[in-house]
């Protein structure tokens, strides 16, 4: 009996297509986290609709030690578009820095169909603990290019160094999107 699956394929197909805006601007109704169109680009990728995992971390051990921590996106939405870098906030109690990309760097634009999923790494080095120029960090914001919302996660990582040649800013950068598996 073929017609059920081909009218719950239709029915599916419309209710997807009654999901999508025709506003191109990119401002939504809701404002706080819509998708974004822009031409020629489809729609950004928006953090509101991946599945988010941190970790697990290949932490650093010690003060002066590097780690890294993968996060990975699975898209649980329709197809969009990650171009550019992660935006990465480290917060602590009383300041925050913003991650720049690791040097040497290039973005690439990457498109996930639903289900599908992207990696970055966040790499850092230890700081320590009660030092005047080590972040004490206590939540990771993570936001997507061009999409504007960021979510916050748990940090359980350890204090971070801050840089030598600018204190207050972290020893801590961040990678290109990459896409998981082939």
């Amino acid at each position: 009996m073929r017609a059920a699956p081909l009218a719950v394929t239709a029915l599916a197909a419309a209710l997807l297509l009654t999901g999508c805006s025709s506003d191109s601007s990119g401002s939504g109704s809701g404002g706080d986290d819509s998708a974004a169109a822009s031409p020629g680009n489809g729609t950004t990728c928006r953090i509101g609709a991946m599945d988010v995992e941190v970790g697990p971390a290949n932490v650093a051990p010690a003060a002066g030690d590097t780690g890294n921590i993968p996060v990975t996106l699975t898209n649980q939405s329709a197809e969009c578009t990650l171009d550019g870098f992660p935006g990465i906030d480290l917060n602590a109690t009383d300041s925050s820095a913003s991650l720049s990309p690791a040097d040497g760097t290039k973005s690439t634009k990457l498109t996930l169909a639903k289900g599908t999923a992207a990696t970055f790494t966040l790499t850092y080095t230890r700081g320590e603990a009660g030092a005047k120029a080590s972040l004490d960090v206590k939540t990771l914001n993570i936001a997507l290019p061009g999409a504007g919302t960021a979510k916050s996660y748990k940090w359980s990582y350890g204090p971070v160094q801050g840089r030598s040649d600018n204190a207050g800013d972290p020893n801590a950068s961040v990678s290109a999107f990459s896409p998981v598996g082939d």
